[in-house]
C-alpha cells in the first residue's frame, strides 16, 4: 500500500504536454497528494531542434524528475508515456513504488511504441480519424477541437526508438493497468496474442487491470473519473 501524500509523475503519450493531466492532477492535489505533470524534450520543436531526440532523452528526462524528489515515486504513464515510464522504472527500480499504465502495457525489451507518419522530419498528431472508434467514441466534437489544437509535435525518432531495459528489478514494482474498454481477463486474452508482450507482463510480480470504461483519452473525455480510480490505486484502497 503507498499512503497518502504520495509523489505521482505523470508522463503524457504522444504529442501532449504537461497541460494534458490538467482536469487530472487537482482532484489528487486536493486529496493530498504531489503530482509532477510533464512535458517530454522536443515536443512542439522542429526537425532542426528535435533530430537528434529520442527515446532514451525521455527517459532520462523523467528519471532526471524522479532523482529530484526525496521520496518514491509513483509513475504513470498514458499511452507511448506507458514506455517511458517503464523505463525510468527500469533505471530507478529502487526510487519506484508503484507503475500506473493509462490504456496501455509495458513493452518488451527492444520494443518501440508505434509508427506514425512523418512531416518535414517530425511527427505530427495524425488527427482523430486515425484511430480506432474504440479509441475515441467517448471524446465529443468541441474536446476533438480543443485537444487536437493543443497536439504539438514530437521528435521523428522517439516513436519507432528501441526501449532498452537492462534491470531485472523493474518486474518487482507493483504495476496497474487503466484499461479502457477491457476489463483484465479482456487485456489478458489480448495479450496471449501478443506472446511476446505476454510473457512480459507476466513476468511483473503484481500486475493488475482495473477496467475505466472509457476510450484511449480518459484524462479528456472523463477526467474525473480517471482522478477517482488514480487516486484509489495510489492510495491502494
Amino acid at each position: 500500500m503507498v499512503d497518502t501524500g504520495s509523489e505521482i509523475v505523470l508522463v503524457p503519450g504522444l504529442w501532449l504536454d504537461a497541460g494534458s493531466w490538467d482536469e487530472v492532477t487537482p482532484a489528487l492535489t486536493a486529496a493530498g497528494h504531489r503530482v509532477h505533470p510533464l512535458t517530454m524534450p522536443g515536443v512542439g520543436a522542429p526537425a532542426s531542434a528535435s533530430a537528434d531526440i529520442g527515446i532514451d532523452d525521455w527517459v532520462d528526462a523523467v528519471v532526471e524528475r524522479i532523482d529530484d524528489i526525496d521520496a518514491p515515486v509513483v509513475l504513470v504513464g498514458h499511452s507511448g508515456g506507458g514506455n517511458v515510464a517503464f523505463g525510468a522504472a527500469d533505471r530507478r527500480p529502487d526510487r519506484v513504488a508503484r507503475l500506473v499504465y493509462v490504456d496501455t502495457v509495458p513493452p518488451p525489451d527492444g520494443r518501440g511504441i508505434s509508427e506514425f507518419p512523418s512531416v518535414d522530419g517530425v511527427v505530427p498528431f495524425p488527427g482523430w480519424d486515425f484511430f480506432d472508434e474504440e479509441d475515441v467514441f467517448d471524446i465529443d466534437a468541441d474536446t476533438r477541437e480543443r485537444v487536437a489544437r493543443g497536439a504539438q509535435t514530437v521528435p521523428l525518432r522517439v516513436p519507432t526508438d528501441p526501449l532498452r531495459l537492462r534491470d531485472e528489478r523493474r518486474f518487482d514494482i507493483p504495476a496497474t493497468m487503466l484499461s479502457g474498454a477491457q476489463d483484465e481477463a479482456g487485456v489478458r486474452a489480448m495479450l496471449a496474442q501478443w506472446p511476446t508482450w505476454h510473457e512480459n507482463v507476466e513476468r511483473i510480480r503484481s500486475f493488475d487491470v482495473v477496467r475505466l470504461g472509457t476510450g484511449h483519452w480518459p484524462q479528456f473525455s472523463s477526467p474525473e473519473s480517471l482522478s477517482a480510480v488514480l487516486r484509489r490505486v495510489v492510495e491502494g484502497q
